[in-house]
Formats: structure tokens, C-alpha cells, sequence
């Protein structure tokens, strides 16, 4: 068995792995698109770096469109095989995929007026919502912890990360020369202090092992320290400001995160009586999804039900699906809290509530997680006095705050703690993927000095025998 690098590897988007079997069978651990990366993402996401047509199958660790939104394009260019994933991997991929896809189309027409004005020729969107359709048809939903025998080479498993409703560790067992390999994929892992899911789950011992590294330099806040912060927040921008607080978040895991927080704080009777907005389709789908996966919860959440039913929901919270009342929001002449995506604030609705929001002194944009180097909210926490939506300028006035604890990602504390439930003699090597450089060799470091003998940071092309 070998192992190829393709994506995820010169930066923490665009996960991508290649497995290849003695027999030369193709298996792809995720399929997912580049983001954050400015003007090149779009170039980037046309070109897959595998052949479509020889993959045999695709294991998706979850749904996020770093990890999942290459999977409509590689389908439109010859896929024919099966994307294998959890149950609420799928149910969350309709929505992803399908709202990825209109940003396309949308993206391609601010692009393709850029190229007229260069006398270049028009781009076709990497997908349409046509190729979604098609692409949903390939998927088949494997329970976590039941063991698949994907051909007679390979066989695997998913364990629960935490990560997100329905993430998973991918678990790949080779029956080549007689003997057995393993292989696991971390996908992205989860915190052990997670609002709402379950813990990482512990995995079976590992010959090898590809590892994300996103926060691999980072320690997060502490919970309870994010609560009291999120607070101080509301109410020096809303109460002592009279302005408006816009928070970027992800449609799935981290709107459902800060809604639980308030809704707490809502309970508690600490939570001003201020407005409160989710103004994103994708958002409120997710939601959906979300309660309709109790069995994802932790034993905490589990026992806030009993007395509070409807966790991501309170009386002055509204959730906005309809365009018309998203752009009536922008004429509220009173202080509220606006949640939207994306988290990244690259794309959807959040980028027109920051443009009517950024020049005033009054606001707060409130950065909640991970944020790629060259996405609108790396450029805001920066501390750019001057930032560029939709085409214009814009001067940076309102105050750019930013609360961390709430990232989906395990710190590199969480993650040791994740990796050393393997034997660390017995991994022959970890792979460091899903990880800007500094936070890669950072946690190399430290993985060398906990005890594993061999970590590698592998390069897009580079590839690895498994023996």
C-alpha cells in the first residue's frame, strides 16, 4: 500500500489523500476544495490532481467543505464509484454541497466581470447544482465503529471525533502479503471540552497515521472564560455602544455553539433583551440537522434538555432563511446581535452585513474561528484599516474583537491527548497535514518530544510506502 499527498498540505483547506493498493486500486480519503486563499482559490479548485476516473471509491471523514466540496467536480469529470461516509456526513453534505454550489455560480460572475474588463474569456462555474444532484447519488452511509470490507485489499472503520455532527476518523486495514496494515486518518478532531458533542473517541492501534494540525501551536481558551467574553462582548457593543454585533461563523457546529451560549445566558438571566438574528438558509438547515441527531450530544447537553428542550432556541432569537428580511436587517435602527455565514467571512451573507457594519465605531465583528491567511477575517483580525468587499474599498472602524475557544479544533494539547491512545513505538510514522508551516513544525516538535519516533510533513505530490 502507498500513500500520496495531494491536498491539505501547504495549507489547512483542501483535503486530499491518496491511497493505492498493491493491485493499484485508488482510494480517496476526502475530496475537499481550497478556501481562504484570495484570487487563487478559484484556479486552484479546477484542478483535482488525481484522475477521476481511477478512483475506485472516496471515505469522507465529514462534511466541511474543505473536506468534502471537491466531491460534485471529481463526479462531473468520470467518478463512478461509491463516497462513503456517516449518516449525518450525508444529510449534511445535501446542504453544503448545494449552497457551495450557488456560491459558485454567484463567485463565477463577479470573476468573469474582472476577466471582460482584461479581454479574457468567460469562466463556467467548477460545478452547478445539476452536478450536485448527480454526485448525492454516490453516496453510502456507514454506521461509526462497523467494520466494511471495501474490496479485497481493503477494509475499514469510522470512529467519532467530535468535530461535527457526523465527523469520523477514517480507520483503513490492508489484507496485502498476508499480513495486515493500518492506517488512520484523523480527519479533523474535536475538542474534549466541545458545548454540544461528544468527546474524540479513542481509536485501535495504528501503523500509520495522517494527523490535522491546525491549532498544533495553539492552546484554546477556556470554556468558561469564551461565556463570560461572549457577555462582555454583547454588552459593551449592543448595551454601552448602542451598535450592532456581527458574528462570522460556520453554518454547522459553530452558529449551533454560540446560539447554545446565549441561549444559556438567556436562562441564566444575564443575556441583555437585544435581538437576535441567524441569518443564513444554510445555518438554519443545519440546525435542523443538528437536533435531529441527539445521539451526537454529550452527557452535559443531554441533561440541559431535560429543562431546557430547544437548546437553539430563545425568545428575541429569529432564524432567517428569506433574502428580503436578511436585507431588512440593515435597516433595524436598534442594537442586535447578527450571526451568519461564512466563518471565514470570504463568502454568503455575513460579507454584506460586515460592508454595512465595518465603518461604523459603534459595531463589533467578532471573529469566533479559524480563519485562512488571506480569507476577509485573517484580514480583519490582522488589523487592516481598510478591507475590500464586493469590489469597493471600505475603512475599517467598527472594533474587531475575537473569541477562540469555540474553534471545532482540538489545541495541540487535545490532540496529543488524542494521538496517545496508540502505543507510540508502534507507529512506524504520523503524517502532519490540515496545517499552516509554523503550526506543523510546532507540533512535530512536539510530537518527537512525546514520544513518537517518526513525524513527517509531507509535500503535495510526495509518496509514501506503507509497509
Amino acid at each position: 500500500m502507498k500513500l500520496k499527498f495531494i491536498g491539505a498540505t501547504e495549507s489547512v483547506t483542501g483535503s486530499k489523500h491518496l491511497v493505492i493498493t498493491e493491485k493499484g486500486k485508488q482510494i480517496l480519503l476526502d475530496c475537499g476544495m481550497y478556501q481562504g486563499m484570495g484570487r487563487d482559490t478559484d484556479e486552484l479548485n479546477r484542478h483535482l490532481g488525481v484522475n477521476p476516473e481511477n478512483i475506485e471509491a472516496v471515505i469522507l471523514s465529514h462534511a466541511h467543505i474543505d473536506h468534502s466540496g471537491s466531491l460534485p467536480l471529481l463526479v462531473k469529470e468520470g467518478f463512478r464509484g461509491k463516497i462513503y461516509c456517516t449518516e449525518a456526513t450525508f444529510e449534511v453534505c445535501e446542504i453544503l454541497l448545494a449552497d457551495s454550489a450557488h456560491i459558485h455560480e454567484s463567485d463565477i460572475t463577479i470573476i468573469n466581470k474582472r476577466r471582460l474588463k482584461d479581454h479574457l474569456s468567460p469562466l463556467k462555474p467548477i460545478y452547478t447544482i445539476k452536478d450536485v444532484d448527480r454526485c448525492m447519488k454516490h453516496f453510502r452511509t456507514i454506521p461509526y465503529r462497523s467494520e466494511f470490507r471495501l474490496n479485497d485489499e481493503l477494509s475499514f472503520m469510522f470512529t467519532d471525533v467530535g468535530h461535527i455532527t457526523g465527523s469520523a476518523a477514517v480507520h483503513i486495514t490492508s489484507h496485502e502479503d498476508n499480513k495486515n496494515t493500518r492506517l488512520t486518518f484523523t480527519g479533523d478532531v474535536g475538542r474534549y471540552t466541545d458545548l454540544l458533542l461528544k468527546s474524540p473517541e479513542t481509536f485501535p492501534q495504528s501503523d500509520y497515521i495522517i494527523s490535522e494540525s491546525t491549532y498544533g501551536d495553539k492552546l484554546h481558551e477556556a470554556g468558561d472564560d469564551a461565556a463570560k467574553r461572549l457577555l462582555e462582548v454583547v454588552t459593551r457593543t449592543c448595551v454601552e455602544k448602542k451598535g450592532r454585533l456581527i458574528i462570522p461563523a460556520f453554518s454547522l457546529g459553530r452558529t449551533q455553539e454560540i446560539v447554545f451560549v446565549l441561549d444559556k445566558l438567556k436562562n441564566e438571566g444575564k443575556l441583555p433583551n437585544i435581538k437576535t438574528f441567524v441569518d443564513s438558509p444554510l445555518s438554519v438547515s443545519a440546525t435542523a440537522i443538528v437536533r435531529k441527531h441527539p445521539e451526537a450530544f454529550n452527557e452535559a447537553l443531554r441533561e440541559y434538555i431535560k429543562t431546557d428542550p430547544d437548546p437553539f432556541g430563545f425568545n428575541n432569537l429569529t432564524y432567517i432563511r428569506d433574502a428580503g428580511e436578511s436585507k431588512e436587517l440593515n435597516r433595524i435602527n436598534e442594537p442586535c446581535i447578527i450571526i451568519s455565514a461564512s466563518g471565514m467571512a470570504d463568502a454568503g451573507r455575513v460579507k454584506h452585513h460586515i460592508r454595512n457594519a465595518i465603518g461604523d465605531a459603534r459595531n463589533t465583528i467578532l471573529m469566533v474561528g479559524y480563519c485562512a491567511p488571506r480569507s476577509l477575517g485573517a484580514k480583519l483580525l490582522a488589523g487592516e484599516k481598510q478591507i475590500h468587499i464586493f469590489g469597493e474599498f471600505y475603512e475599517v472602524r467598527a472594533e474587531i474583537d475575537s473569541i477562540q475557544a469555540y474553534s471545532a479544533h482540538a489545541d495541540y494539547s487535545e490532540l496529543l491527548k488524542y494521538l496517545e491512545a496508540n502505543q507510540k513505538s508502534k507507529v512506524k510514522e504520523l503524517f502532519l497535514v490540515h496545517g499552516e508551516e509554523d503550526s506543523k513544525t510546532a507540533f512535530k516538535e512536539k510530537l518527537r518530544a512525546a514520544g513518537f519516533p517518526l513525524v513527517s510533513i509531507p509535500q503535495k505530490g510526495n509518496v509514501f510506502p506503507l509497509t
